[in-house]
């Protein structure tokens, strides 16, 4: 579609405006309802901030792994110079699931240790975090990568920085899967506005994402993410997200229902 532009001789993604479109929308949005809810945003600001550099690595180390097949070019090269060029190489795209996770690895130990309120926090996190793939899902039907499968119905590529993605028309799975992340953010601002499912609304959004997404892949024509059994990376890691997610909201209703009745 539309991978780029180039501005003094350098060269500017799509994904890389889209997705800093989706990060300035999503955490403004966090910070303006938390500070809604508790007259300050400082707590939300840091750990935005922190759970950043989480995103950026996790994304990062998930997109390595399913590129282990390339690996062993780094162990081959001939120097130390071009064994660093080849980590950036295979090292230097994002996976979804892997911001995600690292992102709440590091979010939950900041939280920790500065003993904010976690299950405040998460729950406005929540939509702002379906509203950042939005738009990141936007940028990558831009720039031709997550692409779908063969489809009569679709787009055909024909700048897509992938190669394999160029000349067939595709099913649009970028877009099908940004409209359902919109959908999720106005769910989950509703639900927050209207208080209901304290604790857990981004249990909700891990769960209705995962769903959502294990069934997506199957439309998806990019080979080059891994494989396990037979599921792709994604489709593996969301099946232990539904779990997790439902095992912790159960225990979280449950709790929730115990407080009421002893109060």
């Amino acid at each position: 579609m539309f991978p780029g532009f180039t501005i003094f001789d350098t060269f500017i993604s799509s994904y890389a405006v889209t997705a800093a479109i989706g990060v300035f929308a999503a955490g403004i949005t966090a910070m303006v309802r938390y500070k809604k809810l508790t007259g300050s945003n400082y707590p939300m600001l840091i750990v935005l901030l922190f759970s950043t550099i989480g995103i950026l690595l996790g994304g990062s180390i998930l997109y390595g792994i399913t590129r282990i097949e390339y690996w062993h070019y780094i162990f081959e090269a001939e120097d130390l110079w071009t064994a660093i060029r080849l980590i950036g190489v295979i090292f230097g795209g994002l996976v979804f699931y892997g911001g995600l996770l690292g992102g709440m690895l590091v979010a939950g130990i900041i939280i920790k240790i500065n003993k904010y309120p976690g299950e405040l926090i998460t729950d406005v996190a929540a939509p702002s975090a379906a509203l950042f793939h939005a738009f990141g899902r936007i940028g990558c039907f831009l720039g031709g990568c997550c692409y779908g499968i063969e489809s009569d119905f679709g787009f055909v590529f024909t700048h897509s920085l992938n190669e394999s993605a160029n000349g067939v028309r595709r099913l649009p799975v970028q877009l099908f899967e940004s409209g359902y992340e919109f959908i999720l953010f106005f769910v989950l601002s509703y639900l927050l506005k209207k208080e209901k499912l304290k604790g857990r609304l981004f249990s909700l959004y891990l769960l209705l994402y995962a769903v959502f997404r294990f069934v997506i892949e199957y439309f998806r024509g990019d080979i080059y993410r891994g494989f396990i059994f037979g599921l792709s990376t994604s489709q593996f890691i969301s099946i232990f997200i539904v779990i997790g997610a439902s095992v912790y909201m159960m225990i979280r209703t449950m709790k929730e229902k115990n407080r009421l009745k002893s109060a």
